[in-house]
């Protein structure tokens, strides 16, 4: 398939890779393509969706590189020690930054208590009421979107800096990255719109009413910034000869572990990462709508594609295998 072909094929889409706005591609270190679809340029944004995590798992690397963060073994309470923990409640005690790392924390209820969390006037709080439980620490795979707002509010804790400010200084302007704002929602509707809607956005990292930055979704990214973060864990933590994380945090980050329930493709998780396969250590930040940062070592090669909403596209690694994988590894 030739660049026109591949550029044709994703215009003429009437399925999954009709809502595909941007593909960036990294090859031994060099940007060998780039392309962009419904009239985005290439500096445009779109909201990556829970891609987000995994850029939120560099953060928290960086924090303990810096020596901010003491240990992912470390209590959650710990950075909380004016949170008052409700009555007969035990199980909190003993929830690790690991386990909010592996989506293996547990928490009361099903799903994610979106409303109560984002009407609250404390995101972080509000999401801590939820964590723990009667049945203990089960170490069962537990996905959470809103409730790991508990991250930044632990980041925030540890080095008194706000989530966007903390990524700009430290990840996004060493990488090159356009300073991002943050963005607050001043209504339910006017959240709604932000995750739905279907033109281009601004550097933004969506963010509660203190300003921290919503670690499970909300962050604002071009197709070429994801995939300078994705280049970035491919050099083990260097980037332009600079390092900005350490080897040993990128190594840790993406060590596969299984996940016992099979409902999510048969995938494995590292902290905040997926891992599509073990053996070739092939990770990827994944988003809802098909937003993605593959890293492929065995082929040094990264691919990010961006996308605006479509509810229906969970992940294209389908698509990255069959199409832009053969194309890139042709390319010189």
């Amino acid at each position: 398939m030739t660049k026109d072909e591949l550029h044709r094929y994703i215009e003429e889409s009437k399925g999954n890779e009709s809502n595909i706005c941007q593909i960036c591609a990294y090859k031994e270190g060099k940007m060998v393509y780039s392309d962009t679809w419904h009239d985005y340029k290439k500096n445009d944004c779109v909201h990556i969706m829970s891609a987000t995590k995994s850029i939120m798992s560099l953060l928290i690397g960086i924090a303990l590189d810096k020596g901010k963060i003491g240990s992912i073994d470390d209590k959650v309470l710990d950075y909380f020690p004016d949170y008052k923990v409700k009555r007969g409640e035990k199980t909190i005690y003993d929830v690790t930054i690991k386990h909010l790392l592996t989506m293996r924390a547990p928490y009361k209820g099903k799903g994610d208590p979106w409303s109560k969390v984002c009407s609250s006037d404390n995101w972080t709080y509000a999401s801590l009421d939820f964590l723990g439980g009667r049945n203990g620490l089960t170490d069962e795979f537990n996905y959470k979107t809103v409730c790991l707002h508990i991250l930044t509010g632990i980041l925030y804790k540890a080095t008194n800096i706000k989530t966007v400010d903390y990524a700009n200084k430290y990840l996004f302007e060493p990488l090159g990255i356009k300073t991002h704002t943050n963005y607050y929602a001043e209504t339910a509707e006017e959240h709604k719109q932000f995750t739905i809607e279907k033109t281009p956005k601004e550097n933004v990292w969506f963010s509660d009413t203190d300003g921290l930055g919503t670690p499970g979704y909300g962050l604002c990214m071009s197709a070429e910034d994801m995939a300078k973060i994705g280049q970035l864990c491919l050099n083990k933590g260097v980037y332009n000869g600079k390092r900005i994380i350490s080897a040993s945090w990128i190594e840790e980050m993406t060590c596969p572990r299984a996940i016992e329930n099979q409902n999510w493709q048969d995938m494995e998780y590292g902290y905040l990462w997926w891992i599509l396969n073990r053996e070739k250590n092939i990770y990827a930040a994944l988003g809802n709508s098909g937003n993605v940062i593959y890293i492929n070592p065995e082929k040094n090669i990264v691919f990010a594609v961006a996308s605006y909403f479509k509810p229906t596209v969970m992940d294209r690694a389908d698509f990255i295998r069959k199409y832009i994988e053969p194309f890139v590894c042709e390319l010189t």
